[in-house]
């Protein structure tokens, strides 16, 4: 889908106009429109928001409202293709801006997987079925990560696998590795190689990756035999920016700094972190440090500025001094946001997101399992 410039209204607007008429339209939609933030928006865009929170959280607060008319998800496509998903049929789903997308989902596609799925069953020896092969465990179970397009879900609903983000990582893994021999994960390598390596399988021994532009992704047959995970090429933009150096340079300069940063970092970072976990686990583990405390955190840089504002006892700084923001979460812009209001307002919806039915329904499997594996974890076991 492509985004059509915005009107020159809106695009002359001072940021006090477009905030004036941002609260205006949302005042006269009421109890008909809830707004869903990410975590890496803009402060401009989080102060209009609802709810604010990572993948997961926001998938769950999109379902919590069947009531709401209108869901305006602040975020990117794959999280407003999840609303969808997640949502009754009457529920209008809307991204302010169609140019949101997301790299890391870009790096996986349906055709690609299904190749994988495909070459994997030949070197396995089992055939392209649905919910698995044979009785019992399942030769390969495949897990997406959440930052993907939604016929993804799809696939992975249809063949007995399971949604995933970074707060359910580890109990989505270890769910597939209860119906299956091994796991395809894709498109995050990183995640997938962090997870498993907590949970303590060998990156070098039960661990390959998979290129889809090469044949057996770049692989003997032997390797994949061998191997528990496969891991699909793809990565996040902004936490690959993070390194070993800036580790040991957050430490030279800051001695009783801690390191904190998201499981989509290289695996040398992760490691050398003394904490990682998704953009919420962040979010509380720096609340709950001592006042005084220094904190150098590897995630996208609105949330880390906005942590450091939050937490003003607290030294909190972005291990990247580049800087780095998501710039397709920065694409959410107030006038688009404005924009979007204001034409339901007037009763047009602009940039719904429908997923058509055929993927819904697999997808909504997938989606389901990812919530209940969610709610095992949350359950008072910790």
């Amino acid at each position: 889908m492509v985004q059509s410039p915005l009107p020159a209204e809106y695009t002359h607007l001072t940021e006090d106009e477009t905030r004036e008429r941002i609260r205006r339209a949302k005042s006269k939609l009421a109890d008909r429109l809830v707004i869903l933030g990410h975590h890496y928006q803009r402060d401009e865009i989080i102060e209009h928001a609802d709810y604010r929170g990572d993948s997961y959280k926001l998938a769950q607060h999109a379902r919590e409202h069947p009531e709401a008319e209108f869901i305006v998800f602040c975020g990117v496509h794959f999280m407003a293709e999840s609303a969808d998903i997640l949502t009754p049929e009457g529920q209008k789903v809307v991204l302010p801006n169609l140019a949101a997308g997301c790299s890391m989902a870009d790096m996986a596609n349906l055709f690609q997987v299904k190749r994988c799925w495909s070459e994997l069953a030949q070197v396995l020896g089992f055939q392209d079925s649905k919910d698995g092969s044979e009785p019992g465990k399942a030769p390969v179970v495949p897990v997406t990560y959440i930052n993907s397009a939604a016929n993804l879900k799809g696939f992975v609903g249809e063949h007995g696998g399971v949604v995933c983000t970074s707060t359910n990582a580890p109990g989505a893994l270890r769910w597939a590795l209860e119906r299956g021999e091994k796991v395809l994960f894709f498109p995050d390598q990183h995640l997938g190689r962090n997870t498993a390596a907590a949970m303590g399988y060998d990156p070098a021994r039960d661990m390959v990756v998979w290129d889809p532009f090469k044949p057996l992704g770049g692989n003997t047959p032997e390797r994949l035999r061998e191997a528990t995970f496969v891991l699909w090429k793809g990565h996040c933009s902004v936490h690959k920016r993070f390194t070993l150096e800036q580790v040991e340079l957050a430490r030279s300069n800051h001695p009783q700094v801690q390191v904190i940063v998201h499981p989509e970092c290289e695996h040398e970072v992760v490691k050398a972190a003394d904490h990682y976990g998704s953009t919420e686990f962040i979010l509380h583990k720096i609340e709950e440090a001592a006042p005084g405390s220094v904190w150098a955190v590897g995630t996208e840089i609105n949330l880390v500025n906005r942590i450091a504002q939050d937490q003003a006892d607290k030294t909190v700084f972005c291990l990247d001094p580049q800087i780095c923001p998501c710039s397709t979460m920065y694409r959410i812009h107030p006038s688009f946001l404005c924009w979007t209001l204001e034409n339901l307002v007037e009763g047009r919806t602009v940039n719904q997101i429908k997923v058509p039915e055929d993927v819904s329904r697999w997808a909504l499997v997938a989606l389901e399992r990812m919530l209940e594996v969610g709610k095992a974890l949350t359950a008072p076991v910790d």
